[in-house]
């Protein structure tokens, strides 16, 4: 594992804030928004997918600057915040930021996304004593072939309800040039925004 990814998952813990697991460099997003890819949510019989309800979810198709498909995500509310899911393919070797915007449009140069989600007015980031924007997620790692797998769960996020993802004007997924450092307000000096995608379901 990166070491960097490492750092990122003694953050997310120390906060309990938001959790980052790297599920692997390439192949196909597994698991169902009821549960894991290889058999059924934990205390539940094989079969009774069918007849559970779903879960309230969205999904995100991120594009760069020139209009190419770089990457999925999926949403997931929880009881307790949101799991998102997200597949990259040609995204710049590196670590970049990754955050929730607060306007669901995505016209190059991103800045149409607005500032970070950030409903309660708090100061950005994990490390920042009056931090963080609900909107802050973990820093992802590229390896060289561009393509990710990852796994974050976002406390206290919500895709409908009294802080909404999904409210009027929306929400988006954006990827950074450079890795949030997670201190300095606005967006932890993450550079340009180079992929986007509008949250919706």
């Amino acid at each position: 594992m990166n070491p960097n990814t490492e750092v990122d998952v003694k953050y997310a813990a120390a906060i309990g804030a938001a959790a980052l697991v790297v599920v692997a460099g390439g192949g196909a997003l597994g698991g169902t928004a009821n549960g894991p890819a290889n058999g059924p949510a934990p205390g539940g019989a094989a079969g009774t997918d069918a007849v559970r309800p779903k879960p309230d979810s969205a999904r995100a198709e991120l594009h760069d600057r020139q209009g190419r498909s770089v990457g999925t995500a999926v949403l997931v509310q929880a009881p307790d915040g949101v799991l998102i899911r997200a597949r990259f393919t040609g995204l710049p070797p590196g670590t970049h930021a990754m955050h929730l915007h607060e306007v669901g449009k995505c016209e190059p140069p991103f800045t149409s996304a607005g500032g970070h989600f950030n409903p309660d007015g708090d100061r950005h980031g994990f490390l920042n004593a009056r931090g963080y924007h609900l909107g802050d997620l973990p820093n992802i790692h590229v390896p060289q072939s561009g393509t990710l797998e990852v796994e974050v769960f976002a406390e206290d996020l919500e895709l409908s309800g009294r802080e909404a993802l999904l409210d009027a004007d929306g929400a988006a997924l954006i990827i950074h040039a450079d890795p949030d450092d997670y201190t300095t307000d606005p967006a932890g000096n993450a550079g340009d925004r180079i992929a986007c995608g509008v949250v919706q379901r």
